[in-house]
């Protein structure tokens, strides 16, 4: 079939996906090849493709799809994450907008309804990412709450249990009232919000003193049971053993003495409600207080908030404050910026709360996975300025709250029997407890009825720290033929943004369970932002809809567009209108072959030099480029990679080669020189393939008719291969000799077609490549001269070559006379303005050589050209 006029990308990427897949080129089954495996980084289930998704996938896909091509036994392993907060939270919008309130279900009931809607909602992203190109093994897509999957997270939470490293504790946790959960202290942001300091006078029981206290949350104020001062401030000696009374509630409570008071904040007094922070919590243990708690899990005031019961808290801090204007205590109320802790899934303010929760205690855990990165290097982050950030992380972890209030996850393997704190066993199974439980209690009549299990489920992070070895059902077999082949993994993609949420606590699973780092490469990637800056979100409504995208420019443009500006580590600040480039170099590719695939091929006709010396130096150049590639990749440099194919192909291949060896118009070209380009054109192809899957898919088929074992996909890299550095300068000198010629025409405005005298101060032997000069230059006739002929006429350098084109007839005389006059002027200026400087002898003694060097290159190309220019001036 012929090529079609113009690329058609939504035919072409149907076409070749469904290809692919249907010859099986993504799976991937152990053998003796070495493997090369990725692990997705699973995305939420209830997710749709955004540009983030869209860079982290497009660059997974160019690493896999060019280990495939490199031999290896190439592995993308695809799924989704059961997303505990963010699916639970949309299931229960489901139901309300149902009329149906979660707390009238059953969990089973509430179970159903949540994976109805996965099946239902679930996984469309993965449908997505097909449609970006993203070659994943399909067959082994995993799902954190698949059956092996969950029975694998199970198996460990018992087996740190048993090891004494979980434990249940009563502690101040992070309550996200929005989602009724539980948070770690990573899954918390602290943002600098506005708010007030309310100064709130407080009456010294039997005594017309007053003492200040300065909050900024009144309503917790409900809760107070103390008020604290510090031992050593004189202020307050003398209310030492005495007691206030709490407005609004009228208790009193004790003054009680602690140098934790900072006296220099606000008054020196401190209000202290061990319910309600996790300071005075401590305060509260030390000085045996009473704990009241005015809070419901949604953060409404419950009967200790007397009159305000069912009311919002923030609701409730505006209400609280009229009341103390009301009577008479609210002596000031000041603006105060401070930091806030909000949920980094709901952004609801979080609550602190005393609870009873699981722990995993980290420090002995976290070691050797602190050493894999710092010290021996086993885990290497790109780029490493990010090695800061980790042992920031690891250095200061701290016990690692995994229980979550929720019924979507993983339910907590712990098996209540009575109502005494250790009245629990932790087992796999329920038959299993049953058997733990009656030897814990030396009481064989207990029975299945008897057991409760643990209403919470687990962090979906303790789901997804063991990824890369659970995929693979490694912790549950650990011995079986997939984890010992594909474990450890190779790379892993992913922002940093979860650094530690997951990439650390990967790390230590795999050293905790497979005593092996889980990948050795972590590149990260940065934060897609506009092209003003901002980080892109929905609120702002500066998130281009990433399918659409697609649709517009196709998936090989907008991957390009994608790398052109992805450096790792660093925001990437998109702009569409780079998918637009990669949408024109798409086109620039195409019509390349329509052009090469047009000509008409004379069997008779030799093979001339001018051909080859241009077919010669792209091979040579292709094999520098490929040096340069190879080397990016290594570096993990993938968007310097991409722009090294880009200039290959759009400058030397297109500008240079195509114009240098294609025939005149109407005439045939000979069979080696076709064949020949034919080949570069296939290697080419090779090299754009990760890129630009489908375009150079579509090609590769063009050339030649392919059997499915020769899809491009499938074919082999090239093999780097020695070149002629020498030629590639003798080109380089020939281009530019072009160049000038061709930017003398288009300042004197002269037509292309009317052919011109060259003459070069050189010997003949010094300039290569003149026939490919003659015939991109449009010159009638090429002279070697020892000095520039005494005529009118226009200089330029390349180099220490001087090119000499005479003007006679061909131009305005007077107009020339007056461009070379102000040119000369310039040079004479900007000369004036090097010497300057480096006849200051400050700046010569202060400036690093290199600057200075600079400085006097500066002087003598401005003196070269004076002289050049001084000739051109002589010579009219």
């Amino acid at each position: 079939m012929a090529l079609a006029p113009k690329f058609d990308a939504a035919q072409v990427e149907e076409k070749w996906y469904a290809y692919w897949q249907e010859n099986a080129y993504f799976s991937s089954t152990p053998d003796d090849r070495e493997p090369y495996t990725i692990v997705i980084p699973p995305p939420n289930v209830t997710g749709v493709l955004h540009m983030g998704h869209m860079l982290n996938n497009s660059l997974q896909d160019i690493l896999i799809r060019r280990a495939r091509m490199r031999g290896y036994n190439a592995c993308w392993v695809p799924g989704t994450d059961h997303a505990s907060i963010a699916t639970e939270a949309k299931v229960v919008a489901k139901l309300k907008a149902q009329g149906i309130d979660k707390s009238t279900l059953s969990r089973e009931e509430f179970l159903k309804e949540a994976w109805q809607w996965t099946e239902e909602y679930g996984g469309v992203i993965l449908q997505q990412l097909k449609k970006l190109g993203c070659s994943c093994d399909w067959d082994r897509t995993k799902f954190t709450l698949d059956e092996d999957m969950y029975a694998s997270v199970i198996k460990v939470f018992v087996d740190l249990y048993n090891k004494g490293l979980i434990y249940r504790g009563y502690r101040m946790v992070n309550w996200d009232p929005e989602a009724q959960t539980t948070l770690s202290d990573e899954e918390v942001i602290f943002v600098e919000k506005p708010g007030f300091l309310y100064h709130i006078a407080y009456q010294v029981e039997g005594s017309n003193e007053q003492v200040i206290i300065a909050t900024t949350r009144p309503e917790t104020l409900l809760g107070d049971t103390a008020v604290c001062i510090h031992p050593e401030d004189e202020r307050y000696h003398h209310l030492k053993g005495k007691n206030v009374i709490v407005p609004i509630a009228n208790r009193s409570i004790p003054i009680i003495e602690d140098a934790y008071v900072d006296r220099e904040f606000g008054t020196g007094c401190l209000k202290v409600t061990p319910a309600h922070d996790i300071n005075d919590k401590t305060l509260g243990e030390k000085h045996q207080l009473e704990v009241i708690d005015i809070f419901n899990a949604d953060a409404t005031l419950n009967h200790h908030g007397l009159h305000y019961e069912g009311q919002d808290r923030f609701v409730v801090r505006k209400a609280i404050a009229k009341e103390l204007e009301a009577l008479g205590v609210l002596v000031k109320k000041e603006p105060y910026q401070h930091n806030v802790g909000t949920s980094e899934r709901t952004k609801a303010v979080i609550e602190p709360r005393l609870s009873d929760q699981w722990f995993l205690k980290m420090e002995q855990l976290a070691e050797p996975a602190r050493k894999a990165v710092l010290e021996t290097a086993e885990v290497d982050l790109v780029p490493s300025k990010f090695n800061n950030t980790y042992r920031h992380w690891m250095e200061n972890i701290r016990d690692w709250n995994i229980s979550r209030q929720l019924w979507w996850g993983q339910q907590i393997p712990a098996y209540y029997f009575g109502q005494g704190k250790e009245d629990f066993v932790v087992a796999e199974t329920k038959e299993e407890a049953l058997d733990l439980a009656r030897k814990k209690t030396n009481d064989p009549s207990l029975s299945m009825k008897d057991l409760r299990q643990d209403e919470d489920v687990l962090d979906t992070w303790f789901s997804s720290w063991l990824w890369p070895i659970s995929v693979f059902d490694g912790i549950r077999f650990p011995e079986n033929k997939e984890i010992e082949y594909y474990y450890p993994t190779q790379d892993l993609v992913t922002g940093p943004d979860i650094l530690f949420f997951w990439v650390a606590r990967m790390i230590i699973s795999g050293y905790e369970y497979r005593d092996k780092q889980p990948f050795s490469k972590v590149y990260l990637t940065g934060l897609v932002r506009d092209k003003q800056g901002r980080k892109m979100s929905k609120q702002l409504g500066n998130s281009p809809d990433a399918l659409q995208l697609i649709e517009d420019y196709g998936a090989d443009a907008v991957r390009v567009g994608l790398m052109l500006s992805a450096a790792a580590g660093n925001d990437l600040l998109f702009d569409e209108s780079l998918c637009q480039q990669g949408k024109n170099f798409a086109n620039k590719i195409w019509n390349a072959y329509r052009l090469i695939d047009g000509w008409e091929v004379d069997e008779n006709a030799s093979f001339n030099k001018q051909n080859e010396e241009a077919l010669n130096w792209y091979e040579n150049r292709f094999y520098a480029t490929l040096e340069s590639i190879d080397d990016h990749f290594s570096k993990y440099r993938i968007s310097d990679a991409m722009m090294a194919v880009y200039k290959l192909l759009w400058d030397d291949f297109c500008s240079w080669l195509l114009e240098a060896i294609k025939p005149a118009y109407g005439s045939p070209i000979d069979r080696t020189s076709l064949n020949r380009i034919q080949s570069l054109f296939e290697l080419n192809l090779k090299i754009m393939h990760p890129f630009m899957p489908f375009l150079t898919e579509e090609l590769w088929q063009h050339l030649s008719p392919r059997s499915a074992q020769e899809a491009l996909i499938v074919s082999s890299w090239p093999e780097a291969r020695s070149y002629d550095a020498i030629a590639l300068e003798n080109f380089e000198r020939a281009t530019k000799i072009v160049s000038g010629v061709r930017n003398f025409r288009k300042e004197r405005q002269l037509s292309p077609k009317e052919a011109l005298p060259l003459y070069l101060v050189a010997q003949p032997d010094h300039v290569n490549y003149q026939g490919l000069i003659e015939k991109m230059a449009g010159i009638s006739q090429m002279n070697w001269v020892e000095e520039s002929p005494n005529q009118s006429g226009a200089s330029f350098r390349v180099g220490a070559l001087e090119c000499f084109i005479p003007l006679e007839g061909a131009i305005d005389t007077k107009a020339e006379k007056a461009k070379i006059e102000e040119e000369l002027k310039y040079a004479k200026g900007f000369l004036q303005s090097v010497r300057k400087k480096l006849e200051n002898e400050r700046f010569v003694s202060n400036a690093p050589e290199k600057v200075i060097a600079m400085e006097r290159k500066k002087e003598a190309d401005a003196l070269e050209k004076i002289s050049l220019l001084e000739k051109s001036l002589a010579a009219l």
